[in-house]
């Protein structure tokens, strides 16, 4: 029997994604995202927030490069990965990094208004993109 490597995040990005285009015109994009929970410990409320590395590849990376923003609320299904690399001291790190395959932006509509600074398509574009993804509610997906 193969094993299952599926993770599924509801979170806020921490900052806009980095996108980079490598040889042969393949674009990544990456960004941190934000999970938060909310526990009792001594009588008190205390909220932990764990901080995910979220890499899209491609497609995925093009649209969201463009719609995509720090503080955004968004609900991502991917798999786990963990890479190696060198430092500048030649020290051998371990990164583990959510590698998306596929996204859905969570929140109301006007949330997505795209900003002529990114590019992004005109705004009767996005509702015919993704009306079938956005939950004017702000609920979950499930």
């Amino acid at each position: 029997m193969s094993g299952i490597n599926k993770v599924i995040l509801v979170g806020h990005l921490g900052k806009d994604p980095e996108v980079r285009h490598l040889e042969g015109g393949v674009t990544v994009a990456s960004f941190p995202l934000a999970t938060s929970e909310t526990f009792n410990k001594d009588g008190k409320r205390v909220e932990q927030t764990e901080w995910h590395n979220i890499v899209l590849w491609r497609g995925l990376a093009e649209v969201a490069s463009k719609y995509l923003q720090k503080g955004k609320l968004v609900y991502i299904e991917g798999k786990l990965r963990t890479r190696s690399f060198e430092d500048k001291e030649k020290v051998k790190k371990y990164v583990t990094e959510v590698v998306a395959e596929n996204f859905t932006m969570l929140g109301r509509k006007s949330d997505f208004e795209p900003t002529p600074s990114n590019g992004a398509l005109p705004s009767n574009k996005i509702e015919d993109d993704f009306s079938t993804s956005i939950d004017e509610s702000g609920d979950l997906p499930f």
